[in-house]
């Protein structure tokens, strides 16, 4: 039973020997092989070479100080709220006397997590905060670990250093002056 008539016959043309033998096939898939062969490799030998990051890539998270070298987090949670992957997870607590030189509000971050396995690096924490205190790296990535909790990086790993000299403002080293500078007004 035929339901259209649009139905088209096609002639079986007997193949010629080579054809057979599956010659020109071959001869095409070694043509395709030897042509990528000579092309520049898409890949990079990552330890030794690094490829140049975008203008708009954001790394790894640092926890900012500010200039007197206290922590801007005052754990109002809007990061926490803003990121999409809920990676970021924080218990608040009240300065305590004696460290005014700490912590710059009464409110601080006594842990501050993030899950880098869960982060998906948009940036929204970053845009978030009213302190400016997180800040995503451009120049950073994750490192790679072999243990999850490993990933699951906290304040010992996320807070700025507070030596002038390896400190840097929004992402920017600190010349020599001014990191002079900021030595002075600390002591």
């Amino acid at each position: 039973m035929q339901l259209t008539n649009r139905a088209k016959k096609l002639e079986k043309k007997p193949m010629t020997l080579a054809e057979r033998a599956y010659l020109p096939a071959i001869f095409q898939g070694l043509s395709i092989t030897m042509r990528h062969f000579f092309m520049k490799k898409a890949t990079v030998r990552y330890p030794e070479e690094v490829r140049p990051f975008a203008p708009i890539f954001r790394g790894l998270h640092v926890l900012k100080r500010d200039e007197q070298g206290r922590e801007r987090c005052t754990a109002c949670g809007l990061c926490a709220v803003a990121c999409p992957a809920e990676a970021i997870t924080m218990v608040a607590g009240e300065r305590k006397k004696g460290e005014e030189g700490l912590y710059r509000e009464e409110k601080y971050a006594v842990s501050y997590e993030i899950n880098m396995l869960r982060c998906i690096f948009c940036g929204l924490c970053e845009e978030a905060c009213p302190k400016a205190a997180v800040y995503l790296q451009p120049d950073k990535i994750a490192p790679p670990r072999y243990e999850r909790d490993e990933f699951i990086y906290g304040k010992d790993r996320l807070v700025e250093p507070v030596s002038p000299d390896a400190r840097s403002v929004r992402g920017i080293q600190l010349t020599a002056d001014q990191a002079d500078t900021l030595r002075a007004r600390m002591a």
